[in-house]
């Protein structure tokens, strides 16, 4: 199995699910220019991926805003599937970041 590694497109699904309610208009038109399919880009904004280790770094992403048990078990899924602990606490560090500014 690969490293997980938080690329672009990966870095822009986690921007697509966070900015879900209000989207941005240039954030598709940069998905698009990375080569993401219509269907990934609304899979994204509904917190999923077609990639599994995608899905549970955004589901690791949404989990921030839940309850303590549920960013545990997000956590744990994503170290499971291959997800580096580094990556790991990046993808929170992105949560709580789009989290103070809501």
């Amino acid at each position: 199995m690969t490293a997980f590694a938080l690329d672009g497109r990966a870095r822009l699904s986690i921007e697509l699910a966070l900015t879900a309610g209000d989207p941005d208009p240039g954030q598709e038109a940069e998905a698009r220019g990375m080569g993401m399919t219509g269907a990934e880009i609304d899979a994204a904004r509904r917190g999923r991926s077609f990639d599994v280790r995608t899905s549970l770094a955004l589901a690791l992403v949404l989990a921030a805003g839940e309850a303590e048990d549920r960013r545990r078990e997000c956590r744990a899924r994503a170290l499971r599937a291959g997800i580096p602990e580094d990556v790991c606490r990046e993808i929170e560090t992105l949560a709580g970041k789009a989290h103070r500014h809501a």
